[in-house]
């Protein structure tokens, strides 16, 4: 369907200026707003993500079509039904105490809420036990701990160490993410998934989404 590509381009263009036109139109046409949110907006946000991943585009481009898709979003939750928010899974993130570093975090929760996850941030400093509870407050599927310092790495062990203690850990899958970190460290502290930036991050959560309801 023509206009749908258009808004699939749109987002990864950010064309702020046209989005909401494509969107009513595409409303107005019949189609659903979740296959708009899905065909549309998401694998658009998805495609913006691989390119983020592989140097073609960059973090002034990927915030723009984020800004692009919450004007869409914006034309469609009069349409959308509360099931339909958050389907790819609920996500806790925030970045661990001691660091107060955020601008990565930011970026990594923008673009999970713009493949369709559901987002709580607890923003920076947050302490193990504030992590426990907020992923037993949202029913989190996903914990995603982020560390900007090599001074605040361990507290990523600790962080993990306080799930496993509270009983919340079996059911939880644990993705971490930050400049002094690497796949081999998060795999030896005991994580579900390493993602070394915002694109990486979608695509890793995805996939411990799948592992979870196998």
């Amino acid at each position: 369907m023509p206009i749908l590509n258009d808004i699939y381009e749109a987002i990864i263009k950010g064309d702020i200026a046209n989005i909401r036109r494509l969107t009513a139109e595409m409303l107005e046409q019949g189609s659903s707003a979740e296959d708009i949110l899905r065909d549309g907006l998401i694998k658009g946000m998805d495609t913006v993500g691989e390119r983020m991943q592989t140097e073609e585009m960059f973090i002034p481009e990927v915030l723009l079509s984020a800004k692009c898709m919450r004007e869409s979003v914006e034309v469609l939750k009069p349409h959308l039904g509360a099931e339909s928010v958050g389907v790819a899974g609920k996500v806790v993130i925030g970045t661990v105490k001691g660091d107060l570093h955020d601008i990565g975090k930011n970026l990594v929760a923008m673009m999970l809420e713009s493949a369709g996850f559901s987002v709580t941030d607890l923003g920076v400093d947050v302490a193990p036990e504030a992590f426990v509870k907020g992923v037993k407050d949202y029913k989190a599927d996903i914990a995603a701990l982020s560390a900007l310092l090599t001074t605040t790495m361990p507290m990523i062990r600790e962080t993990i160490e306080a799930f496993v203690k509270s009983g919340s850990r079996s059911d939880l899958k644990i993705m971490v993410g930050g400049a002094p970190l690497s796949r081999e460290f998060a795999m030896k502290i005991g994580a579900d998934g390493f993602a070394i930036d915002g694109g990486s991050a979608v695509k890793v959560a995805k996939e411990l989404m799948e592992k979870k309801s196998s």
